[in-house]
Order: C-alpha cells, then structure tokens, then sequence
C-alpha cells in the first residue's frame, strides 16, 4: 500500500510513496506522533536527481525488513530538499558542524523537538569502507535512545544552542569598494587553474557566479587578467565532457579537474546562469563560441525542461536504463566507438571518434566515451560534424530518457526568466524571450497571491503547500526586472517591486539590514536560516541585493538602495577572503560602484526602427548592472521615461547615474561609447 507520500506533488517524494517505510512528509502531525508513541525522528534529505539519493532508496528503503525495523523504532519523515531549503539549510548546517561535510541524501535523527542528535549522510547496506551499515546505525541510535535518554537530549540541546550562537560576521553597511574587489580578484587568481580553467580542483563546479563578476569587473576597470580567466574557464567547460555536446546544456559538475567526465544530472539553475554568462561572454567579445553556448543552452532549456504549463522543470536525473532495464549514471549520454559505428558507418564514426575523443579504452566507464571537443591540429568539414552530430542526436533520443523533476521552483524559473529575456534579445530570437513571457506569466499566475506572497513550487498547474524563501523572492525579482528591461513592459518592473517590498518588510533584520532565509512569519525552525555565500546558485541575500540595486535604479527609491548598500556589507567581508563563494555579492557590488547607469530610450514605439535600435545597443551594453527603460515620450510605463522628450523628434538615449546624466543622444555610436567606457 502506498504510504502518506502519496498524497503530496514533489516528483522525490512520489518515489518514496511505494517504498515498504511509513513515511510521514515534514509537519508538526510526524512530531506529535513521535512524542506520542515516544521514539526518535529519522529525517531523510534529498532531490529528485541525486544519484546516491536512489541508491540509498533502493538498498535500505525498498528493503523489507529495514522498513519493518523502522516503522517500529522510528517516525520517519522525508523532504525534498528543493522544496525545503529552509529545512535543508538548518540540519545541513548541523551536519557540517559535526562532522566536517556533508551531502545527499542527509540522514539525521531528531527528537521529537525536532532537535537533532546524531548525523549522517548515505549509510550502505553492509559495513563497508569504515562506514557502518544504515540498519547497524538504526540499531545504535535506537539502543542509545532507549538506555541513555539523558544524554541524547543533553546533546540535542547543545547543538540546538551551538547552532543559535554561530551568527555570521556581518562586516559593516557599507558596499565593497576597489579595494576589496581588487583583492577578490587576487584571491581568484591564486586559486585559477591555469592550465584548465575554472577554480580549485577535483570535483569542479561551473563558477558561473564568479564569471559574472569577472566580466562585470573587467568592463568597470578593463582588467584584461579578469576577462582571460571568464574566456578560458569558458571555453573549456564548453569543450568538455560537462557540456552535452549533442544536445546543449551543462551537466551539474566535472568529477576530473578537466572538465571530461560530468556528474550526469543537468539542473535548471546551472543551466539559467550558464546561459546567461555565456550570453554576456558574447556581448563582451563577440566570441562566436559564447553565442553559439548561450542559443544551445536556452534551446536545451526550452526543448527538455519546459512544461506544459510554461514553466521549467527542476531537473533531468544523471540515471537513466542503459537498455538492459538496469539503471545507470551516464547511459544517455556516453558513446562507445562501436556505437557510433552502428549509426554512422566505418568512416564518419572514425571522423566522429576523433572529433569528439572517443577512444577504445574509454574516457569513462567500461570502455565508454563522455563526448568532448579535445583541442587539435587540423580542420574538420563543419557539414560533415554537423551532420554527424545530427545523426547521433536522432539515434541518442531512441535511447531511454533520465527521468524529470517536474515540479516547478519559482527561484530557479525566475534565473531561467532572466537568461532567455536577454539571450532571445541578444540574439534576435523573439521564441526565447516568448518562453521567458510563458514562464513569468506562470510565476504571477500560479505562485503568486493577491498580496504577492510567493510559493516556492507547483506541479502539473497545481501550486504547492510550501512558501516561498529568500531566494525565490529575490531570482523572480531579477527575472521580472530583466523582462521589463527585454520587452518595455512595465508590468514586470511593478511585480519585482511587489516582491522586493516583501524581502524589506519580512526578510531584513532592521537593525544590521542582513537578510534571513525565511520570512519572520515563517515557520519556526530550530533555527531561523541565514546563509549569504553563493554555492549551487546565488543565495537569496546576494540575489536579492543585486534586485534591489537595479530596481533603486530604475525607480529611485532610497530604501530600496540602502537595503542593497547594507545587505552587501557582508560581500565586503567575505569577497577579499572567499570570492568563489560570493560571486554573485561580488557581481552585484561591481553594479553598485559603477552607478549602476541608468538607461531611458524613447521613441514612437518598440516598432519603430530607430527605437529598435538604440533599445538594443542599450541592452547590449557592459556596464556592470545597467537597468534600461523603453517606451514612448512622457509614458508611464517607467519612471526613467518621465520628461525625457524626443530629441529633434528622433528616437533617444538618455544615460544617467548617481544622479548625473549625460546629454541625450540619437547617434547609435555615442550610446554605445558611453555603456561600454
């Protein structure tokens, strides 16, 4: 019979509605049975596309008579860690101060306080490695319940307390300034691979955040070293296993420092902002590699991720059958050359072999390739590899598809929102910025209340039971921003002002102006989250402090500036000594040291070639964060447009910031040599 998961939307939690375990989703109902029947809560962590997730699920969830041991011992709850990052944030927090990591799935035993006492993440079914398996683990905890009660909870109440007292070092209110960016791009560079971009070692993440800085300061300072790092780190992501070479699109991280081998599962968010920086790659360089990245990314996004109702889903699993009705990591994608013999002949599958660096042994696993564009000598006939990569694409749809996290993330659809407004402006595709219009059209429909109140997710049209946190307020904000900036609708600038008003009045401390993760009418945790460095995706504090910053431009609003200026206090803390993980704050602090400039084009309409024009070389502008308004003489579509007539009755452009502005142009040239100065 299927358990109480049956009931609830999240794709992750459905898997788990089968399984023999009596799961209960989180609420305050699972606890008051714990205290009732007095046992402990195992909480259990995941997503939808998370590989151990699955096989932790299938070894000790799926199992019998692990179940049967659990249902006794234990109330179990499940969460989806996309649907709760608030609850993720705490116990995850709880995990890595314990033991020094932590990851997917998260297992933690809780009282019935909810007080964690005892952590981990996957547990295998039999010792293994040093580790212990999950059923010795559920024994030991449920012996230590029973026998030394007092001491657990005397734990539990220790870390709950150790928890309260890790408040961040906020800084100051004041907004970075050269100083401290130079030294963030010193610690960047220290920290570069030179030899194959990006940052760090083995695994290696996409740094898209840290890009965005990179570009941003470069077009503030003309740093040539920032532009070479973004250019290099992005075109061996793209020339690598971790970008899908057949069908667009970034995979989640490189396992290998070089970028070949990939963590299978492709998230919408990796995929948002990779399109975004590749699309701004281009704008700065014209790389005819950035622009062809940024259309195939926001094509893969459209094509594989859109739903029915407009929105994105969350993500495609990295598992998938490999044709024998087992799954596995990576089947989808991997080649070997006897495959590709089988689809294209003896002589394309030598060509194709070479071109994309399939070997006999295997660049993977049993003697298996991850597709990659290898640097080398020599010149491939561009027909020949595209038609090549036409016929494996066709031959690979035949194969079984991953599965796909359906639900709808209102954070992730809103950086979706951004990159396909702008990537369809760019580029002159009026389909993607359609997509971006569908998306944000759903976001306003289905998430958002009379009072503008958001939910975090929805599912097949249905909205979910879960509000909305920090990062879904600020990510909508800035895809509604970058949509009123693409199209000149000023209805988007109004509902980012909406939610904006929401992250000042329920999301900001008063007195320090740091932000929280969760609203103060929120649901109370054992602790009230707060985490302001850029990981996976920008955090909610940064993001909204970017959102902020261009909405007090386009609006000159004070507060709205302030919050900005004081939520990037903890950037200037943070960016010299840990830029990787404050990309984002560090983006948006580059916009707010160079004004950022504010653009008004008027004209007769969007319609009019002039308008067109001006509006589009004003798009495609590099100064960091410039917000751009469009619309007709005295509109009221924006406050930038008011008293900015027509100039000699030719459309204009109208450059202002801190509270200085330019004389109006109608010279295309002029425009453009003030944006990109």
């Amino acid at each position: 019979m299927p358990n109480r998961l049956a009931h609830e939307t999240s794709p992750y939690l459905l898997q788990h509605a089968d399984n023999p375990v009596d799961w209960w989703p989180w609420s305050a109902e699972a606890f008051e049975e714990a205290r009732e029947r007095n046992v402990p809560v195992l909480l259990s962590i995941g997503y939808s596309s998370c590989h151990w997730c699955h096989v932790m699920a299938h070894e000790s969830f799926e199992d019998q008579q692990t179940a049967e041991y659990l249902n006794a011992h234990y109330v179990s709850v499940k969460v989806d860690r996309e649907e709760r990052p608030d609850v993720d944030a705490v116990y995850m927090e709880a995990v890595q101060a314990a033991t020094g990591h932590g990851g997917w799935p998260m297992t933690v035993f809780l009282t019935p306080d909810a007080e964690p006492f005892y952590f981990g993440t996957y547990f295998p079914p039999a010792p293994r490695q040093g580790m212990p398996s999950f059923r010795q683990v559920l024994q030991g905890v449920h012996q230590a319940w029973e026998d030394r009660r007092d001491e657990v909870t005397e734990v539990a109440g220790k870390i709950v307390r150790d928890l309260a007292g890790r408040e961040i070092s906020y800084g100051d209110d004041r907004t970075p300034g050269e100083q401290e960016l130079a030294q963030a791009l010193l610690a960047l560079t220290r920290e570069y691979d030179p030899q194959r971009g990006g940052f760090g070692g083995a695994p290696k993440f996409p740094p898209s955040m840290v890009l965005e800085f990179l570009l941003r300061h470069h077009a503030r300072t003309g740093a040539e070293g920032a532009l070479q790092m973004a250019q290099d780190t992005c075109e061996r992501m793209a020339r690598g296993g971790i970008y899908d070479q057949l069908g667009g699109g970034f995979a989640r991280y490189s396992v290998d420092r070089d970028w070949i081998v990939p963590h299978f599962e492709k998230m919408l968010y990796d995929n948002a902002l990779l399109c975004r920086v590749y699309a701004h790659l281009w704008r700065a360089t014209g790389s005819e590699l950035a622009r062809r990245v940024a259309l195939e990314t926001a094509d893969f996004m459209v094509r594989e991720l859109r739903t029915a109702e407009g929105g994105f889903a969350s993500a495609l699993d990295a598992d998938s059958d490999d044709g024998t009705g087992k799954h596995v990591e990576g089947a989808y994608y991997v080649w070997t050359p006897e495959q590709l013999r089988e689809v294209l002949g003896e002589q394309d599958a030598e060509l194709a072999a070479q071109y994309f660096g399939v070997t006999e042994e295997g660049t993977f696993e049993h003697g298996q390739s991850v597709l990659q564009l290898p640097q080398q000598d020599g010149l491939f006939d561009a027909g020949k590899i595209a038609s090549i990569r036409e016929r494996l694409l066709a031959a690979r749809v035949e194969r079984p598809a991953p599965g796909r996290d359906d639900k709808v993330v209102a954070a992730w659809n809103g950086l979706a929102v951004a990159a396909l407004a702008e990537t369809g402006a760019y580029f002159d595709r009026p389909d993607l910025v359609e997509a971006a219009l569908a998306a944000a059209d759903l976001l306003v429909r289905l998430h958002l209340d009379e009072q503008a109140r958001l939910t975090r997710t929805s599912k097949d049209g249905h909205a979910g039971a879960n509000a909305g946190v920090l990062e879904d307020y600020a990510d909508v904000a800035e895809g509604f921003l970058a949509l009123a900036s693409v199209t000149g609708e000023g209805v988007w600038l109004e509902f980012a002002g909406f939610l904006l008003d929401h992250v000042l009045a329920r999301f900001t401390d008063e007195e320090s102006g740091a932000l929280f993760d969760t609203a103060a009418d929120a649901e109370r945790l054992i602790r009230r989250p707060q985490d302001p460095t850029d990981n996976a995706a920008p955090s909610g504090w940064t993001a909204a402090a970017n959102a902020l910053l261009s909405y007090a431009a386009h609006t000159g609003s004070g507060p709205h500036r302030t919050a900005a200026e004081r939520a990037l206090g903890v950037v200037k803390a943070l960016g010299p000594r840990v830029p990787r993980f404050i990309g984002w704050g560090l983006a948006a602090a580059e916009a707010a040291l160079d004004g950022p400039r504010e653009v008004a084009i008027v004209g007769p309409s969007l319609d009019h070639e002039g308008t067109r024009t001006l509006h589009r070389t004003a798009l495609l502008g590099t100064a960091p964060g410039a917000v751009v308004a469009v619309g007709a003489p005295e509109s009221d579509e924006f406050p930038l447009l008011a008293d900015r007539p027509l100039v000699g009755g030719e459309p204009s452009a109208y450059v202002c910031r801190n509270f200085t502005c330019d004389a109006p142009t109608t010279e295309v040239e002029r425009l453009r040599a003030v944006l990109n100065d």
